[in-house]
């Protein structure tokens, strides 16, 4: 990186290759303000463009390239870093080229990165409940082409089991494809359910045999240090970001 990253950033802690390079962005270090202060890197939410920019610039200087930027759809698709552009629509991205910038924006849904143990391939996703309902993380892991039992798994900051409550639509679109997601949903009075994107985020892992997996211990909904959609509606959003360092 050719600056170093706010202290307040976020630096996934998981036993990959020195070669491999990832930060996961807070609320700290830019110039947006109100709603969106301080680093919004979302450009679609409303944020001032001049000011998104700036915070684009200011990550910019920690990194070895412009990040692939994508539009986001709460979908499963998968796309190669080289081919992504500001409006191709895709949830995941993956590379094999050094200096290539693997990235997804958050407010609530789980970043999930990925990486061989050889560090020749890394890959991210933006894995809410409908990306992970849908396959958003078997798709990352094919995509990768290198074998489950080689990658590692990072969880980075998203909405906790505490402050995540949806309806028994949500929960029956994962226990309807496997019975053991029902663990993940703890039952209130009203009807609702708390949802544990983490826990399902790991059962889908266990389910492709990935063993190592680490990270998942934030709660964007409840640690203001985050933009939080569920909390706040109109909000910023945070990058997370994975690249490969030249040999």
């Amino acid at each position: 990186m050719s600056s170093a990253p706010h202290p307040d950033w976020i630096i996934p802690d998981w036993p990959v290759s020195a070669r491999v390079r990832a930060v996961i962005t807070t609320r700290a270090g830019g110039v947006s303000s109100g709603k969106f202060a301080s680093l919004n890197l979302g450009a679609r939410v409303g944020d001032d463009p001049q000011s998104v920019a700036r915070n684009r610039a200011i990550l910019r200087a920690c990194l070895p390239a412009e990040p692939a930027w994508m539009k986001q759809v709460h979908g499963t698709a998968v796309i190669d870093a080289t081919r992504a552009t500001p409006d191709t629509e895709a949830d995941g991205v993956v590379t094999r080229v050094a200096g290539a910038v693997c990235a997804i924006q958050t407010a609530d849904c789980l970043p999930v990165l990925l990486s061989d143990r050889a560090g020749g391939t890394v890959g991210i996703a933006h894995a809410g409940w409908r990306g992970l309902a849908g396959g958003i993380i078997e798709n990352l892991v094919r995509a990768m082409g290198v074998s489950p039992q080689d990658l590692i798994a990072y969880i980075g900051p998203g909405i906790g089991p505490r402050s995540y409550e949806v309806g028994e639509d949500v929960r029956e679109v994962f226990v309807r494809k496997d019975p053991g997601a029902a663990a993940a949903f703890v039952p209130r009075c009203n009807g609702k359910y708390l949802a544990d994107l983490y826990e399902l985020a790991r059962q889908r892992f266990a389910a492709v045999k990935i063993a190592e997996v680490y990270g998942g211990g934030f709660c964007t909904a409840s640690d203001e240090r985050f933009f939080s959609f569920r909390r706040e509606g109109i909000t910023g959003r945070m990058a997370s970001l994975v690249w490969l360092e030249e040999n």
